[in-house]
């Protein structure tokens, strides 16, 4: 009879066959139980040899004879799959702890493969074997095979944490999964920790695990994705080679983990020919025996350090490893963390070792109940052998003796079985001291069962066990360096000119983009601005340098200078709010260029309405994104300029209406970043404008007007007096000049930068003005349009 067709959309049909292929994929092929961190493959392959007795302590078989039991017996799928398997397991640049021992030709960092399998033979590895230990003890459950004739394991019983220390990988459909290697000590004493306090935090586990242990070491830099890592189960992992710099030599000794060397050398060799990385000329693989080398050598006029953070930021010298630690629990994926993965690992031992107690039990029982029969045989062996002697067979035998000394059939049929050598005295002895130690051994799995602290201590000491006789040295260090290589390393180490507009857009461009230009010019554009906007601030930094960004508000935030966005001349840059946290209400009013916080440097801030505050330099060195308390400011006052100094200096502050106090820094003792401050100059009806630096009486003070007059006067014209005091005529703010807008210590090799509200620039030399007297009107140092105004003075120190 025909076989009856049924009708199906094919949607449907479609639908149900790929969720089909797709969990077969997912179960069967891709990814790793949470409880052995094998995958099918792999289990059958440790299972087949050890069926094939290839112990450590064995000699090592044929892999093709290992293959062919493997596909024959368990997995029906090639070969050569198999075969990867398993050479995969052989290979100490692969797996952080190999499971087989292989002899031959297995492969090399180099992405060399491995010989036919007609070459090359294998045994278990000793690690491997605690793996299957106790497997015949009723330990896990097994399941047929692929054509039902044979049984195979779901899960090895394994007494080592494997998924954690050798990890995973693999592609299924629509997930997949990367697990790193850990070091099994570290792995072994967490695992214990939890056991010992299952409320233990993933923090707490992190202290004892550190991260990632790589076979290949290298290093991990930055702890932010093994944190992600161990509490979401997802993170990227950046790693690192191992190089050190010998003379114009680069030696490369240690390569990120599943990086192939040879295709490394080869992408290097490109990169030079390339013109991407400057500077290389020769690469040589040094490799031998003892270990990794790569030798790189540089140009003699080169900088290695520069050419080697290029290396990692374009080279396969520094890879991501993406952590997805997803594993099949209970037959489902799932997405675990660290303690996740300790949890389900703690689980599975505690079960394996309630079904290997159990099943001791039931053998010692087993054992126990036929010694007592053969001890009541061997009590009446006249009877028993005349009994046996006069029945017509064993049948009878057997049943005779247990009628006649109510034994079970078990123990009738062992009488029957024993030989004539257990007569003897010494085999009775024998019996008596077994039963006593069976009895002993059956309290004590007895206890096992009834205890869980038992089962847990049992667990604890296995781990303790392997982590003595296969726990070893972390090889991976771990930097603690969050940086991203292209950042500093590969920024060039320059001058750069900031400006801020009043709008807040602020960008950095190198210095000599301005060319110097004599005094009375009309100057270049700095910076393109819309008509309500100007340019506020202007000042010279270097590109390697914090920027330290004060506001009105009295606050603090800082920045590396590379970070700032850089710019043509006439572009108007970014605006502050997309790099600092700042408030819809708070300005930048001052900003400090600072290369290292040091210990003995302060910072001296004087506001508008003439309060001093100094502070240590260290106060400010670990601000949070949303900024840190500069000064604590009176109400209506604000934050006018910052200076960097090493507190034994004399300053001078200037005021809008031409007035000036030179104090002895030393009359400021140093406070908090929350403190007020104290009174630096009396004010009435004026407002500060600038505190410049007046140590050497051989400087000048600048000082210039808001209509593009200026003037130096030597400091020694300016007396010291107490700070607090009303201060001294500096400069006229007559009609002609207008306000003063800034104050400036020179010499006569500084040259000067003043910026107006329109964006006009001019760079002039300090020596085009020549030094007059203090209550003077000054010179036209700048030749402003109609309607603008000068708003700002830099000064560059060459």
């Amino acid at each position: 009879m025909a076989e009856q067709i049924q009708q199906r959309l094919i949607e449907q049909e479609m639908k149900e066959a790929y969720i089909d292929y797709a969990m077969s994929v997912i179960v069967g092929r891709a990814l790793p139980d949470v409880h052995d961190g094998l995958k099918p493959v792999h289990r059958r392959i440790l299972f087949t040899m050890y069926n094939m007795g290839l112990l450590s302590n064995k000699p090592t078989k044929k892999c093709a004879r290992i293959v062919g039991n493997v596909m024959g017996r368990f997995h029906p799928h090639g070969d050569l799959a198999v075969y990867d398997a398993l050479v995969r397991m052989a290979q100490d640049f692969s797996l952080r702890y190999p499971l087989i021992v292989g002899q031959g030709n297995f492969g090399s960092v180099d992405g060399d493969t491995a010989a036919a399998q007609r070459y090359t033979e294998a045994k278990l590895s000793k690690l491997a074997e605690e793996m299957l230990i106790d497997i015949k003890k009723n330990t896990v459950n097994f399941v047929p095979n692929y054509d039902g004739s044979l049984k195979e394991p779901s899960v090895l019983p394994s007494k080592i944490p494997n998924l954690l220390i050798n990890g995973s990988s693999g592609i299924a459909v629509g997930m997949a999964t990367n697990m790193p290697p850990h070091n099994l000590t570290e792995v072994v004493d967490a695992i214990i920790a939890f056991i010992d306090n299952n409320e233990v935090s993933i923090e707490e586990l992190m202290e004892l695990i550190k991260g990632p242990d790589f076979p290949t070491a290298g290093y991990i830099l930055g702890r932010s994705g093994i944190i992600n890592a161990f509490k979401t189960g997802r993170g990227k992992i950046k790693i690192r080679a191992k190089s050190e710099i010998s003379g114009k030599k680069i030696l490369i000794t240690e390569i990120p983990y599943q990086v192939n060397k040879s295709v490394l050398i080869e992408d290097i060799a490109n990169l030079v020919r390339d013109k991407k990385i400057d500077g290389i000329t020769d690469i040589r693989d040094e490799s031998d025996r003892k270990g990794m080398q790569i030798v790189i050598e540089t140009r003699a006029n080169s900088n290695p350090e520069l050419i080697l953070n290029q290396l990692y930021k374009h080279s396969q010298l520094q890879e991501t490893f993406g952590v997805i630690n997803v594993a099949l629990v209970n037959g489902q994926p799932k997405v675990l963390n660290l303690k996740e993965l300790i949890d389900h690992y703690v689980k599975h031992r505690k079960r394996v070792v309630i079904r290997r107690t159990e099943f001791d039990l039931s053998e010692a029982e087993k054992r126990e109940h036929l010694l007592k029969g053969l001890k009541i045989a061997i009590i009446n062996i006249d009877p028993v052998v005349k009994m046996i002697k006069g029945a017509d067979n064993p049948e009878i035998a057997r049943d005779l003796l247990i009628a006649n000394y109510k034994l079970s059939v078990e123990q009738a049929q062992a009488i029957l079985e024993m030989r004539l050598q257990r007569l003897t005295s010494l085999e009775v002895n024998k019996i008596e001291n077994e039963l006593k130690e069976l009895f002993k051994l059956i309290i004590e799995l007895k206890g096992i069962l009834e205890s869980e602290i038992k089962v847990y201590d049992i667990i604890k000491k296995e781990l303790l066990e392997i982590k003595q006789r296969y726990g070893d040295e972390r090889r991976t260090q771990i930097l603690d360096l969050e940086e991203d290589i292209d950042d500093e390393s590969l920024i060039k180490e320059e001058e750069v000119v900031v400006t801020i507009s009043h709008a807040g857009y602020i960008k950095r461009i190198t210095v000599d983009t301005y060319q110097q230009q004599k005094r009375g010019g009309k100057g270049i554009m700095a910076m393109e601005t819309k008509d309500e906007d100007f340019v506020e601030h202007l000042f010279v930094s270097h590109s390697h340098a914090y920027t330290l960004f004060f506001t009105d508000k009295g606050k603090v935030y800082w920045l590396k200078t590379y970070k700032l966005p850089e710019a043509g001349r006439y572009a108007k840059g970014t605006n502050l709010v997309n790099l600092l946290n700042l408030k819809k209400d708070e300005n930048v009013t001052a900003t400090v260029p600072l290369k290292k916080f040091k210990e003995n440097e302060y910072l001296i801030m004087i506001t508008k309405k003439g309060v001093l505050k100094k502070s240590s330099v260290m106060d400010y060195s670990n601000p949070r994104k949303s900024g840190i308390i500069a000064i604590n400011l009176r109400e209506g006052d604000r934050l006018v300029t910052v200076k960097l100094t090493n507190g034994e200096q004399k300053y001078i502050i200037g005021t809008r209406n031409g007035l000036a106090v030179k104090f002895d820094e030393k009359q400021v003792r140093s406070m908090g970043r929350g403190a007020t401050g104290v009174r630096g100059i009396r004010l009435k009806n004026d407002e500060v404008v600038g505190m410049e630096l007046a140590t050497n009486e051989d400087d000048s003070l600048l000082t210039v007007t808001e209509n593009g007059f200026g003037k130096r006067t030597p400091i020694s014209e300016y007396r010291l007096i107490n700070r607090g005091g009303k201060g001294v005529i500096n400069m006229k703010a007559s009609v002609r000049n207008g306000k003063i807008v800034s104050i400036k210590t020179v010499k006569d090799d500084h040259e000067l930068m003043c910026i107006t509200k329109n964006g006009v620039l001019i760079r002039l030399g300090a020596s085009d003005m020549r030094d007059i007297g203090r209550n003077t009107q000054g010179v036209r140092i700048m030749r402003l349009k109609e309607n603008d105004k000068v708003i700002n003075v830099a000064r560059i120190i060459r």
